[in-house]
């Protein structure tokens, strides 16, 4: 006797049209075009404008001339942004998957506030000045309280409302906490302030050789992860009829996103709305497929973050305004047009 499939199950497997398919992949395509520029534009834009001879000077050849050294450090903070842009969209995805919220970020899991916190306990208690010393730090609180949610959301239990509860409380405390100590002692106030705003502008190739293996494996887990994350999106009982299993899923995801955004926020500081904005934009015309989602959110992120790294330099001349206050600006309007959007609802 022939069994036919569930539709949920046949929805699940079924290819999507080719012609739908191809646009999908051309789009990739140009995202990634998009993302070259911007970050082309990254390296010849700064308090000396170079012409795209100079950066291509800089880049392929490097005889030591003035413009080849400003290309060279500006490469590094171009690196430094492509890999945490794409690490933060990434992080948002898996995320807003996980919770079922489309409008979840790395923040709500309390992983920013983690990394804050041990940031400003090792420069207050153990004298730590270096940023080389604030990386590993900050990965580790980001991981830390990332473990500490999952074990009070429930662990084997873990449910999206409980984990977005444990992570709101966690996040409450320890911003408490990292308030308390920044004013009882200045010197760590003056020293956080720059970090916790959020910025590339300190970016060397030491700093993108400490957090690289961390992105990369991150990177490759959330991708992993897309297929079964597909599943549970149908609900709890379609995952676990279509085979997915969902604890296993659960805390592979708060891995990825804890790996993923604590090697971000340890390289860069915490930048808000990167993961919050750009995986709910590219979801409004890549449909809900995290295969489609998760490679578009790691090639358009950068291009954000890049962006107002660059808007960032142009508008503050000759100094320069800090990419985390940029995406804060740029983000907050676009935040409440989402919250106020009526077909914003529950993944």
């Amino acid at each position: 006797m022939l069994v036919e499939s569930p539709p949920e199950q046949r929805a699940e497997t079924a290819p999507a049209p080719p012609t739908r398919r191809a646009v999908r992949a051309f789009g990739l395509l140009l995202s990634v075009v998009l993302l070259v520029l911007v970050a082309l534009a990254s390296i010849a834009i700064g308090a000396k404008e170079l012409s795209l001879g100079q950066v291509w000077h800089g880049l392929f050849v490097d005889s030591g001339t003035y413009g080849d050294v400003v290309v060279a450090e500006r490469l590094s903070r171009t690196l430094l942004g492509l890999l945490a842009g794409a690490a933060l969209g990434l992080a948002g995805a898996v995320l807003q998957a996980l919770t079922r919220n489309p409008l979840a970020d790395p923040g709500l899991l309390g992983i920013n506030a983690g990394a804050s916190a041990a940031v400003v306990t090792a420069i207050t208690y153990l004298g730590v000045t270096s940023l080389s010393g604030y990386v590993w730090f900050a990965f580790f609180g980001a991981a830390a309280v990332g473990a500490l949610v999952w074990f009070l959301g429930g662990s084997r239990g873990a449910t999206p409302v409980r984990l977005a509860l444990a992570g709101t409380a966690i996040s409450a405390a320890l911003y408490g906490y990292l308030q308390a100590v920044m004013i009882m002692d200045e010197a760590a106030l003056g020293k956080m302030r720059f970090w916790t705003v959020g910025s590339l502008a300190s970016a060397t190739n030491s700093t993108i050789t400490q957090v690289l293996p961390f992105l990369l494996a991150g990177t490759v887990l959330a991708l992993a992860l897309a297929r079964p994350l597909n599943a549970m999106a149908m609900g709890d009982d379609t995952a676990k009829a279509l085979g997915a299993n969902l604890n296993r899923t659960r805390a592979l995801s708060m891995l990825a996103a804890t790996v993923l955004c604590g090697a971000a926020t340890a390289a860069c500081g915490p930048i808000v709305f990167v993961g919050l904005m750009v995986p709910h934009v590219v979801r409004s015309f890549t449909g809900p497929d995290l295969r489609w989602i998760l490679p578009y959110a790691a090639i358009l992120s950068p291009v954000l973050l890049l962006g107002a790294d660059v808007v960032g330099r142009i508008v503050a001349r000759p100094s320069e305004l800090q990419v985390g206050i940029v995406t804060a600006i740029l983000g907050g309007p676009v935040f409440i047009y989402l919250v106020r959007r009526r077909r914003t609802a529950q993944l």
